[in-house]
């Protein structure tokens, strides 16, 4: 036999026995005829599958093995109250990745008070039946697919079993410790002085239940009667949605361009552009817009909290967000540089155009093109608002209504008095800053859009807030980190914080005396 196998002391119980039982037949079947017949996929699903009960064997009889080995401590729970009545062997159930098992452990209790184990401490046992594996997987799975899809992923895949309800569940327990992670998170230093600190912010729409709406959402809908049955008809959508703020802070280099380049789009000179450094995306559905944006400059100040880089915030131009832009400015104590976001301008020119041209023609995209080269040529945006009206006064045919209105709304954008100040895209460019604003607007496609906004889904604030902020993590590749911060807190809120000190009494346990057998 090989030095790989022991066995336990003469007159003891043999330990992992089972799991031996397994192995050997395993190993058996392996090396049969009938397995030289099999094609190496079939090989793969028995090795899966009857791997999967091997480990859950082991898994059992070595929590088997430390109840066995359980000795008896003194407890005191967080009041400072002993617990001087022992049950021996009170079981629970374990969902772990390779199936169901059972642990064993002492119970102390006290006359109406809630029994203690400390055997589940020092295993960090969750409060529910599922195992950190299991729920680690869901966690990971819910920031991708549907909760159907996970239920699906889980029971393929693994030994767990689990419902759609408790996927939900898990994922927002999951989540719960996202704000306190990255505010524990130290201070960072960029090595390269020249860098800019980015911070972008933008809004998207998800679908969420009646009682989710805003107040004004909510009236708004109650006021629109639905024109089908089984689904939202176009333009009742927008009546069902709460706005989630995205945000993002990235480092990057500043890249130095002319106004053709951005125009003519050379692709030779786009090779040379530097990439985002250190991304983080995050979104909340929950909050509201200017506490996300506070937290924006929370983590742009954890970046740099010496300010000794030039900050740089990409926005859309809404006034609102302006306002409460330049109030964080403030609080932190950073001198910012605010760019309006060009492709919001973009279409507005394009909006103009499509008024003036009778649509999406070759003239009209000749024209926006000569717009867009002056106001990256440092042309104010209330001089191009008057080149507009110029045009549709040269017109010989009258515009129609919704194309005067159209026009006008992209004209009062551009003459807006507190975004034309920060239009200044020649300054911006001879900087070197960014002027668009592709990160955000991918963040709210990939973080938001494509998981939240499935045919059919209505989301709860708190199940959709949970998925967001799985997704960030992933995004922001702190996924793993996180996790392994959320179980430490799990440990503290479970268990640590039901004894005295917050400390559990220590395992002593009896480890039997293996030998290995030549």
């Amino acid at each position: 036999m090989s030095r790989s196998y022991a066995e336990p002391r003469r007159h003891a119980p043999p330990m992992f026995s089972a799991s031996f039982e397994k192995l050997a037949e395993m190993v058996s079947y392996l090396g049969s005829a009938e397995s030289f017949g099999v094609q190496h996929g079939e090989l793969e699903g028995y090795l899966r599958r009857e791997g999967c009960d091997l480990l859950r064997r082991m898994l059992q009889e070595h929590l088997d093995a430390r109840a066995e080995a359980e000795q008896r401590v003194s407890v005191l729970d967080a009041s400072g109250v002993a617990r001087p009545h022992l049950r021996r062997s009170q079981e629970r159930q374990l969902e772990t990745l390779f199936g169901t098992v059972t642990v064993k452990r002492y119970l102390y209790q006290a006359p109406g008070q809630e029994g203690l184990a400390p055997a589940d401490a020092h295993l960090n046992l969750a409060s529910d039946q599922f195992s950190h594996g299991v729920r680690c997987l869901i966690a990971y799975l819910v920031a991708s697919g549907s909760y159907e899809e996970v239920v699906d992923h889980v029971q393929r895949f693994s030994g767990a079993q689990v419902a759609k309800r408790q996927v939900e569940e898990c994922a927002i327990r999951a989540a719960q410790d996202f704000d306190e992670f990255y505010a524990s998170l130290p201070q960072e230093h960029c090595a390269e002085a020249e860098e800019l600190v980015v911070i972008s912010t933008d809004a998207k729409g998800i679908v969420v239940r009646h009682q989710d709406l805003r107040a004004k959402t909510r009236q708004r809908a109650e006021r629109n009667a639905h024109k089908l049955a089984t689904r939202l008809a176009p333009g009742e959508k927008r009546a069902r949605k709460r706005m989630a703020q995205v945000c993002a802070v990235y480092w990057v280099k500043p890249w130095v361009r002319s106004p053709d380049e951005i125009v003519g789009d050379v692709d030779e000179r786009r090779k040379d552009r530097p990439r985002p450094q250190q991304k983080r995306v995050w979104a909340s559905v929950k909050k509201p817009s200017k506490d996300m944006i506070a937290e924006a400059f929370d983590e742009a100040l954890r970046r740099d909290p010496e300010h000794q880089h030039r900050w740089v915030v990409l926005v859309d131009g809404d006034p609102r967000q302006l306002k409460r832009v330049k109030s964080e400015a403030r609080r932190v104590g950073a001198k910012v540089t605010i760019v309006v976001d060009i492709v919001h301008v973009l279409e507005y020119l394009w909006q103009a155009a499509r008024a003036l041209f009778s649509g999406s023609t070759p003239d009209a995209e000749v024209w926006v093109g000569n717009r867009l080269a002056e106001l990256l040529n440092g042309r104010r945006g209330g001089d191009v608002a008057r080149t507009i009206r110029r045009w549709r006064d040269k017109r010989e045919e009258p515009l129609s209504s919704s194309e005067l209105g159209s026009l006008n709304e992209a004209c009062d954008y551009l003459t807006d008095r507190k975004r034309t100040r920060i239009m200044r895209y020649d300054l911006a460019l001879a900087e070197g800053f960014p002027i668009a604003t592709g990160i955000i607007e991918g963040a709210c496609r990939y973080l938001v859009k494509d998981r939240m906004d499935r045919t059919g889904a209505r989301w709860s604030l708190d199940g959709a807030d949970a998925v967001l902020r799985l997704r960030a993590l992933r995004a922001s590749g702190d996924f793993d980190e996180y996790f392994r911060f959320h179980l430490r807190r799990e440990f503290e809120r479970i268990h640590a914080s039901r004894y005295m000190e917050r400390t559990p009494p220590p395992h002593p346990h009896r480890i039997p005396d293996l030998r290995l057998v030549a």
